[in-house]
């Protein structure tokens, strides 16, 4: 019997993969979920129990979170990115590695071909057949839904025919939880104009008032918060924790898709937006202008061929080699204020802060010149708009 490895998520679109490829195509399913850090001991429990339900042949649970954030988030971190200064690619990134981890698996096992759930008109099928041919061209990718252009309604009919319970309810939207955020799709962000109800996010409002919390950065990593040292990956759930109370980080994204149409999908991503934001306030104290110029092309670029499935293409490690490059005075403590569904940046305290410095004050005094240094400074700078000027007798009216 031929043997199938599926990119498993216990989710709508997988489920149906699964039962349709051992049932109408006879395969041998063997299932494995990459876990980015969405799923809980229980839950990654309780969708090995349903995989087998449905007859997976074998079932793997792999966690990467550590290595997810040494080698995505760190330099999407460093980079600021954030996709049309609106998203910090929750979906998009983990997409990426899932995909690693599961052709991975597919060699591992003597597989002959690789399954996933994506649709023919989203990212994620161009993500994972990517990174599927250029490690494993010999295996072959099958995708049931995007082969079929099958409806989620059509989905749920499947799986009821074949004896799987599925509510419709639930398969209204499609829920995607990582370390770097949450995404949220359903009817709503299908149209231009409508906003996703609250009760679609995963977090709800708990707390009101303000709370002050401590992001401490060395090189550019959140190694502590309030005070308490961890591993940035713990630091990132314990921060999530945190501002979910307060229902920050909700937004919807609309984008230009790697297939050319316009897309739209809500996200809670509390931990990524505030710590993404006070790295960069913390940058704009301790890094110089041209560092920030430059940093913010590259970081632009890394997040688009990111979220566009190119992570393998050599570039992205020279831009990473940058990126780390420029963290090495990227250090201090950032306060933040946690509010009712926003958050502010409250102000930084580093010993590498470039304002702390005897030079001058912004606006106030000149330490370290004179006051006919800065006349001479300044005529000189304009010596170039001043011959263009002169020579074509400009008139600036």
């Amino acid at each position: 019997m031929k043997k199938v490895v599926l990119a498993y998520s216990g989710g709508l679109d997988t489920s149906y993969c699964l039962k349709y490829l051992k049932n109408e195509k006879g395969y041998e399913v063997h299932t494995v979920l990459v876990d980015t850090g969405g799923f809980s001991a229980e839950e990654l429990t309780a969708i090995e129990k349903r995989a087998y339900e449905l007859g997976s042949a074998q079932h793997a649970n792999l966690t990467i979170v550590d290595k997810y954030y040494d080698k995505a988030i760190k330099y999407l971190i460093f980079g600021n990115v954030l996709k049309n200064n609106t998203y910090p690619l929750s979906v998009s990134a983990e997409r990426v590695f899932q995909a690693i981890e599961a052709i991975k698996y597919a060699k591992k096992v003597g597989a002959s071909a690789i399954a996933h759930g994506s649709t023919g008109a989203g990212n994620d099928q161009i993500r994972f057949d990517l990174i599927f041919q250029t490690i494993a061209p010999e295996i072959e990718i099958i995708t049931p839904i995007r082969d079929l252009k099958l409806s989620r309604q059509e989905e749920v009919e499947y799986l009821q025919k074949n004896g799987v319970s599925y509510s419709w309810e639930k398969a209204q939207y499609s829920i995607n939880k990582g370390l770097w955020g949450t995404s949220v799709g359903g009817k709503e962000t299908l149209t231009s104009g409508q906003p996703l109800p609250s009760e679609a996010y995963p977090s709800q409002l708990q707390k009101e008032g303000e709370e002050k919390v401590t992001l401490h950065f060395e090189q550019g990593e959140l190694v502590g918060l309030n005070g308490k040292t961890d591993k940035p990956s713990n630091n990132i759930v314990a921060l999530e924790k945190l501002a979910n109370a307060y229902a920050i980080g909700r937004d919807i994204h609309v984008g230009d898709t790697i297939i050319g149409i316009k897309g739209r999908v809500g996200f809670e991503a509390a931990a990524p937006l505030i710590i993404i934001k006070a790295h960069h306030l913390l940058e704009k104290h301790t890094l110089g202008k041209w560092q920030q110029y430059w940093k913010e092309q590259l970081g632009n670029w890394y997040g688009m061929l990111f979220h566009e499935g190119q992570f393998l293409d050599p570039v992205m490690r020279n831009i990473e080699t940058f990126l780390q490059d420029t963290q090495k005075t990227v250090n201090g403590t950032v306060t933040v204020s946690l509010k009712p569904y926003h958050f502010s940046l409250d102000g930084i305290e580093s010993e590498n802060d470039l304002m702390n410095t005897g030079f001058g004050q912004y606006g106030e005094m000149n330490n370290a010149w004179t006051s006919e240094d800065a006349k001479g400074f300044i005529k000189i700078l304009g010596n170039a708009q001043n011959i263009f000027s002169s020579v074509n007798k400009l008139d600036h009216d």
